[in-house]
């Protein structure tokens, strides 16, 4: 807050008194009621641009809100952080995300929320509100709201795009349990180690996933919304990474490449690993971008910019059998 501010100055002292963190260390009553009619309503100049992340912040508050006036909308707030924290676990390829992994692990699982409280999702909001604008532009599909709901007469309405919606985030999360320990199996290897799928191969895997729990309707979402089932497999076990370490050694071995050249390199290795396929848009997004901000062209020359995009096209086009 800007003590030269006109509307601030008249309150100077009150500021002055908690901007320094030790009147913070016991609020009392007398406290709470200076800083809600001398301090709260004041302007600040400090600013805060990032959009989803505020957003995020709301979605925090409304379940910790729905905890402790334990309101019936706690259940649906819940399958919404479950949502960006499974979006989250997919990108663990970016530093920042997998530094937080353990954490966004836990709140995509059932088990952290069993005895949730409103101190834990505070030290969560903390730490996820910065990475969610990290999570991928095709999977930002969670809605925030904040309406008041009006109650009125009650009507059944079937909704099963939503329900599969919700239930997907759940799915994938055993699906990947399931398929890791699992991994053995001839298909599963044939698909993470970028072999060519056999339509009898497709059929194991679609039966891995009816194993692994998923209904027809949600294997059918989940495949539709990845292009290809053996698409959304590999997402969830990845690629072998000797398999992509071998499919881009020619960019780097037997040449004099640089460390920007070879990091790059590494970054996709590590993508497809993780992700099992890669989209070249994501070239010209962070991590890559914080190698050069111009994107891959600055890196590499035009015909190997060119040659990764299509490597990565074929490294896709082979899972889908």
């Amino acid at each position: 807050m800007n003590l030269d501010n006109f509307v601030v100055r008249p309150r100077r002292k009150s500021v002055e008194k908690f901007a320094k963190l030790e009147a913070w260390h016991t609020l009392d009553g007398d406290s709470h009621s200076e800083l809600s009619q001398q301090v709260a309503d004041l302007p600040t100049a400090l600013l805060d641009n990032d959009e989803e992340a505020k957003r995020f912040d709301m979605l925090v508050l409304r379940t910790q809100l729905a905890i402790l006036q334990a309101q019936p909308d706690f259940v649906s707030l819940r399958e919404r952080m479950q949502a960006i924290a499974s979006a989250l676990e997919e990108q663990d390829a970016i530093p920042a995300i997998k530094a937080q992994m353990v954490l966004i692990q836990s709140i995509a699982g059932d088990e952290w929320w069993e005895g949730v409280t409103v101190a834990m999702l505070e030290a969560a909001r903390k730490k996820l509100r910065a990475l969610v604008k990290l999570i991928e532009k095709s999977k930002k599909n969670v809605v925030y709201t904040d309406f008041e709901d009006e109650l009125g007469e009650s009507t059944t309405i079937a909704l099963p795009g939503v329900s599969i919606g919700m239930n997907l985030a759940k799915f994938k999360d055993k699906a990947r349990q399931f398929l890791k320990a699992h991994e053995s199996h001839l298909s599963l290897q044939r698909l993470r180690r970028n072999q060519p799928l056999t339509p009898s191969d497709l059929e194991e895997l679609g039966k891995m996933l009816v194993q692994a729990g998923g209904s027809a309707e949600v294997i059918q979402q989940a495949t539709e919304q990845s292009h290809g089932l053996g698409i959304f497999i590999r997402s969830l076990v990845g690629l072998d990474r000797e398999t992509a370490k071998q499919a881009f050694s020619q960019f780097v071995v037997g040449t004099t490449a640089t460390a920007s050249q070879l990091e790059f390199i590494d970054l996709i290795v590590q993508y497809l690993t993780e992700n099992g396929v890669m989209e070249p848009a994501r070239l010209y997004e962070s991590p890559f971008t914080d190698i050069s901000p111009k994107g891959p062209e600055a890196v590499f020359s035009i015909e190997k910019v060119n040659s990764i995009v299509e490597l990565l096209d074929e490294i896709r086009v082979r899972a889908t059998g």
